[in-house]
């Protein structure tokens, strides 16, 4: 099933299943407990990230390719960093260039998951069991804050206004088997700039669900950023960024595409 959170007419908020572009089954209930889908049906007005998360976990060199593209070793055990809450965007809003970070920021296309229930000590074996469900992720980059003024950590660069983007929908598990078997890609004005498959994941999802709940609770609404492949715009020779008056799209199969347009602060 693909869920979708929106706004209807009237500025009101649902869940729902996705119908068509501009409509969807009002779904009634807690997503992280118990629901069930209506038949009631509403216009989808405004479509919203799927999810807002309790907690954004990022998994930074988890593609072998992008790791080799930065000049990077293989890491030993995942690269963790957390982008803040406001980052939170929403299919269609602008992905906005700080002022501080005029020339330098980046794209990267993830497949992003969603806990859906408390999860602490989860083996491999049970760890997609606990997934509510997939979705597709911008993890929007300022490489200057990243890399010479975030004081060693990436945090601070990942986390400016609206460097989250989400969506368009959550998938269910039922219909991703494994996520470990998706092609991804980023399209920047028409060009294709990444284009990979999560197969390529050097810590694969349940390795990654495993990892971060030792003697840690991920908490329903955890979303885990998984990585990006090769292709990033730092990379490139002569490196593309970000700017005024462009528009990103992420695409993951089976899920759909994310499309954002660029605005400068």
């Amino acid at each position: 099933m693909k869920i979708v959170r929106f706004l209807d007419g009237s500025n009101k908020e649902h869940y729902g299943e996705w119908v068509s572009e501009d409509t969807a089954r009002v779904i009634e209930g807690d997503l992280f407990g118990e629901y069930s889908v209506t038949e009631e049906t509403a216009e989808i007005a405004r479509l919203l990230a799927p999810v807002t998360p309790r907690t954004a976990l990022c998994i930074g060199l988890n593609y072998r390719q992008h790791a080799e593209e930065g000049g990077n070793d293989i890491p030993e055990y995942p690269v963790l960093f957390i982008k803040a809450a406001n980052t939170l965007n929403n299919p269609g809003d602008p992905i906005v260039v700080p002022a501080v970070e005029p020339v330098t920021v980046d794209y990267e296309c993830e497949l992003a998951v969603v806990i859906g229930r408390e999860a602490k000590n989860v083996s491999q074996a049970d760890a997609l069991d606990y997934v509510l469900g997939y979705t597709c992720a911008n993890d929007v980059s300022g490489r200057t804050w990243q890399t010479k003024k975030g004081g060693s950590q990436w945090c601070r660069g990942k986390s400016f206004d609206t460097f989250l983007p989400l969506g368009p929908c959550l998938v269910t598990p039922d219909e991703i088997p494994d996520p470990n078997a998706l092609k991804l890609s980023t399209t920047l004005n028409g060009e294709v700039m990444q284009d990979w498959t999560t197969s390529d994941m050097i810590f694969n999802v349940p390795t990654l669900i495993e990892f971060l709940s030792q003697g840690t609770t991920l908490l329903p609404g955890t979303v885990i950023m998984t990585g990006t492949p090769q292709g990033v715009g730092a990379a490139r020779t002569p490196p593309v960024f970000l700017k005024d008056g462009d528009e990103v799209t992420i695409e993951v199969e089976n899920i759909g595409k994310l499309t954002n347009p660029v605005t400068a602060e």
